[in-house]
């Protein structure tokens, strides 16, 4: 029986291994493909980590039993995923995590109907900002140990005497909870800047969250908003100001626990043992995203803003889905004869002529026709030319 047992999991292995090795086959040529088609070459810490992300993502389908092959999968967003882990040089295999990925259901809208996809998520960790911060930072020399300054702590702003700055002091306590997270940055010049960042500055981040969330939310006023008629649309809009009013009214902490409030928050920001990890992550994202960065290529700085940006990504989602999907019938407008227009080589000005008709190609036959006396000589070379002369 014991034997049994080991064969039947040596089977197994064998085809999980033959599996991924058929999805980084088809994966990887694909990556380099574009990434050298956008200026980048793929090398090998990029393959590294492109093979610790295919490797996550496997696990997060497996857990959620979905196979590769499930027609419900939405390959092109893996696609999208892979091309940011290789641009932007995310290992999924480091420690700490520097990304993650976890599997979302997806609504859209196909020839009218309501279609559900299966989509990878892919999110960045606070060391994955730094790791970005560390290699594309402007003039960054080295990104040193943020401080995590708690309620109980004692702490000083940092001072300046015009050009002269008075470094920030901290003695830490560890009681309460974190209310500011610190980022000292070494520059190329030998020069140490710090980026300050306060717990109530993300009450930003939360409205952002909670307002991406109600994208497609109609109220019960509508089907869908797909389906809603202008005055209904007003109205969705109108309910979703009034939500976002309250989050602003009532702050980080209140909104958070306010149970209205539920359907448009995240568990991973409502539940007490990782909202607190939360709100820290978004503490260190909204410093590193300040600080200037230099990515040396267009193609790795869209991608950096569409994993980071969480309004982009849901817009560029939904222009992917929307694109050119609606018909637009227009009623054809007669043509309007507009005069022409002449530019003075003297002054430089426009000048208005009258109009002049083109004569179609029955008038021009006619033109060029002889007249009944004059004799018509067959063969004969035609010397002038057909139109009117410019």
């Amino acid at each position: 029986m014991s034997e049994q047992n080991q064969l039947a999991e040596k089977q197994d292995n064998q085809e999980f291994s033959t599996m991924l090795t058929k999805v980084n086959n088809t994966y990887f040529p694909m990556i380099e493909r574009q990434l050298v088609n956008n200026g980048l070459n793929m090398d090998e810490y990029s393959k590294r980590c492109v093979l610790s992300a295919i490797t996550s993502i496997n696990e997060a389908l497996d857990k959620q039993g979905i196979t590769w092959n499930n027609p419900q999968l939405d390959q092109s967003n893996i696609t999208q995923n892979l091309l940011q882990i290789a641009s932007l040089k995310l290992n999924a295999a480091a420690s700490p995590n520097e990304v993650y990925f976890q599997v979302r259901n997806v609504k859209r809208k196909v020839n009218g109907k309501d279609e559900w996809k299966k989509q990878i998520e892919m999110g960045i960790e606070g060391d994955g900002n730094d790791a970005i911060l560390a290699r594309f930072g402007r003039n960054v020399e080295q990104v040193m140990q943020h401080w995590l300054v708690r309620e109980e702590d004692s702490f000083t702003y940092p001072g300046f005497n015009g050009l002269e700055m008075t470094p920030p002091t901290w003695q830490p306590t560890g009681k309460g909870e974190v209310i500011r997270v610190v980022y000292p940055i070494k520059k190329t010049d030998g020069t140490v800047d710090f980026h300050i960042t306060e717990r109530e500055d993300v009450l930003k981040n939360l409205i952002a969250h909670v307002n991406n969330n109600m994208m497609n939310e109609t109220f019960g006023i509508a089907k869908s908003r797909f389906d809603a008629t202008p005055d209904q649309k007003k109205k969705i809009a109108a309910k979703k100001q009034e939500i976002i009013n309250k989050v602003k009214e009532q702050g980080l902490m209140k909104s958070l626990d306010d149970p209205e409030l539920n359907p448009y928050i995240s568990p991973a920001w409502r539940d007490p043992q990782s909202r607190e990890s939360m709100i820290i992550r978004k503490m260190r994202n909204n410093i590193v995203k300040k600080i200037p960065k230099d990515f040396g290529n267009a193609f790795i700085g869209m991608n950096y803003d569409e994993a980071t940006d969480e309004t982009q990504r849901q817009a560029r989602k939904e222009i992917n889905e929307n694109a050119n999907k609606e018909y637009l019938d227009f009623e054809e407008q007669p043509k309007q004869e507009q005069p022409t227009r002449n530019a003075n080589h003297e002054t430089g000005e426009i000048e208005d002529i009258e109009y002049k008709e083109i004569p179609n190609q029955k008038e021009k036959e006619e033109a060029v026709q002889p007249t009944p006396t004059e004799p018509v000589v067959e063969n004969k070379q035609q010397t002038t030319f057909e139109g009117p002369g410019f």
